[in-house]
């Protein structure tokens, strides 16, 4: 049975187990590489109320780096130490490698039947990226994308909440904040965010992203990033991936999305920063911005493609205003 198949199997009484002393567990795979200097610190600054919450984090974090990881996390449960620690393991580990008695048929949509590798995602975070738009389709020729940087890129939620100006609050914004960035997470990208924007606060932050990101300047507009329980400090410096998500929490009118100052940023302005120059670390890459701003009443219109023909040989230039895809609402908002 693969290392991922016998975790997963027996991940609650694996959890239940190591919970006796969750620091050792820890720093043991730290010290055996299986987590990142990052990963281990946010491990650490967990805000959970008990210790089971810290446990499932990282075991989480195992079976999603592939069936390598899960075989050197087991070693690790084997050893002496450890099993000295947790002696209730051998028993879980030696009863979680016999055959299922009732064995499960393999799915069809997958059209795999070999555990995933290092590096690997699960086949179920692989076809809701495919669905959103993230990830290889059947035919490599057909997709212009390829996402296998890990993580897969960076995700940024501004979310203005409170606007001082008039006193408006916008109420539940921390709880879509909260699902954003425990989606994108799964999705494989590392999900950043700022509150409470001024406009040129907004500008400042976008044109950072759209650049090598610089850590003090992220701290000045005080990034903070998302742990997989809360969002916390930033700490260490992010980089780009193979994608860029951005999502715009706040109010606004047809074409721009407001500050805290009530001061508008056209949506062409975010357009302008990031496009695409030689020095851009995400020229040719996907830049996808969900906004979730009232945007008015208008649809875009149809357009006739009877024109449009394919050429095999692709152009060795990049138009500026490429690799963008912005979701909107369209709703008009009327007042009674």
């Amino acid at each position: 049975m693969a290392a991922k198949d016998i975790l997963r199997r027996n991940k609650t009484s694996i959890v239940t187990t190591l919970c006796a002393d969750y620091k050792i567990i820890l720093n043991k795979a730290y010290e055996n590489t299986l987590i990142t200097q990052r990963e281990y610190n946010n491990l650490k600054s967990i805000n959970r109320e008990n210790d089971e919450g810290h446990v499932v984090e990282l075991v989480d974090k195992i079976l999603n780096k592939g069936e390598e990881t899960c075989q050197l996390f087991l070693a690790l449960l084997q050893t002496d130490e450890i099993q000295e620690t947790f002696p209730e393991l051998k028993e879980i580990l030696e009863k979680g490698n016999r055959p299922s008695p009732h064995p499960v048929q393999a799915s069809s949509v997958d059209n795999t039947d070999h555990p995933p590798q290092r590096g690997e995602e699960p086949s179920s975070r692989r076809r809701t990226k495919r669905a959103m738009g993230f990830g290889p389709l059947p035919s490599p020729q057909d997709e212009p994308y390829e996402l296998k940087s890990q993580p897969t890129g960076l995700c940024l939620i501004i979310n203005n909440e409170t606007f001082p100006g008039d006193g408006n609050v916008r109420r539940g914004t921390d709880k879509d904040a909260v699902r954003l960035g425990k989606v994108f997470s799964w999705l494989g990208f590392r999900v950043l965010m700022c509150t409470d924007q001024t406009k040129d606060q907004m500008q400042r932050a976008l044109t950072c992203f759209a650049s090598q990101c610089d850590l003090s300047q992220l701290q000045e507009v005080k990034v903070q990033e998302w742990t997989g329980s809360g969002f916390t400090d930033l700490r260490e410096a992010p980089r780009h991936g193979d994608a860029f998500i951005c999502c715009l929490l706040s109010h606004g009118s047809k074409g721009v999305v407001s500050g805290v100052d009530r001061k508008p940023l056209p949506i062409e302005e975010i357009t302008r920063i990031f496009r695409a120059t030689p020095q851009s670390p995400l020229t040719g890459k996907p830049k996808v911005f969900l906004i979730q701003a009232c945007q008015g009443g208008l649809v875009h219109p149809k357009v006739e493609s009877d024109d449009l023909q394919a050429d095999d040989s692709p152009s060795p230039f990049i138009p500026q205003g490429a690799d963008f895809f912005f979701i909107m609402p369209l709703l008009k908002i009327i007042s009674l």
